[in-house]
């Protein structure tokens, strides 16, 4: 008799985790304001951060190219004198 009491607690407590993701006209518009409202709490960087940040992520990925490059290059080398 017990399990069925802890198995309809468990249903209602899933049903009522369900009613509270209701696709609304009213939580749709809510979540709209909260997420406008978060937006204008961010700080966006200004545009010589973004472009110094910009040039130092490819100028860090054209140098780890070229260095992946020549390792590949250099193993390649090395695995085909060994096979030879």
């Amino acid at each position: 008799m017990s399990s069925k009491n802890k198995n309809n607690a468990k249903v209602s407590a899933a049903e009522e985790g369900a009613s509270s993701f209701v696709l609304a006209p009213s939580n749709i518009r809510r979540f709209y304001h909260e997420v406008v409202a978060e937006f204008k709490k961010i700080v966006w960087p200004d545009r010589k951060v973004t472009f110094g940040l910009s040039g130092f992520v490819i100028l860090l990925t054209v140098l780890l190219s070229i260095y992946l490059g020549a390792v590949d290059l250099i193993l390649g080398k090395l695995v085909g004198l060994v096979l030879q």
